[in-house]
């Protein structure tokens, strides 16, 4: 599987959603080499929460296949998942998850719980982090700065 086509692909993904202003995080979800669905976060459009590009990603595919069990499904999102997307990613047995950069705040697959480790829970996902890290990290950081330079703005 090529992990930085798929990876590049998710970085599209993720600059949807900066040209909506929506943080800049993109996800593809490939079965047999071929992308099954992608998304990118939409929470201030859809005004729901829930709507991380990993979720999008999730429900197309879902929808597609007619299936809540992704079985045998790897995840490319250029952001490590938080506590949420991993529940999902856990209950539709996707088989692996690559993202490109780590998130310290709310990222659980090594920031904070390394929940995809716990042998307690029943079902487990191959975790693979860093591919494409700086891409998606200049992507993040240029969008905060714009971000902040705006809110500084209207201050003045």
């Amino acid at each position: 599987m090529n992990e930085i086509f798929y990876m590049k692909k998710a970085i599209s993904e993720a600059k949807k959603a900066a040209d909506r202003n929506e943080v800049p995080v993109g996800a593809v979800l490939v079965k047999n080499n071929k992308i099954l669905s992608s998304g990118y976060n939409q929470v201030i459009k859809l005004a729901d929460p829930s709507a991380h590009a990993e979720i999008i990603a999730i429900r197309e595919a879902a929808r597609k296949t007619q299936n809540y069990r992704l079985i045998d499904c790897h995840l490319f999102v250029t952001l490590e998942p938080c506590l949420m997307c991993a529940g999902a990613i856990f209950n539709s047995r996707i088989s692996s998850v690559t993202y490109a950069t780590c998130d310290p705040k709310t990222g659980v697959a090594e920031s904070n719980l390394r929940i995809f480790e716990n042998r307690s829970l029943n079902h487990h996902a191959i975790t693979k982090g860093g591919v494409l890290d700086e891409e998606s990290v200049k992507l993040l950081k240029r969008f905060f700065l714009t971000k902040r330079q705006l809110k500084q703005a209207d201050k003045k």
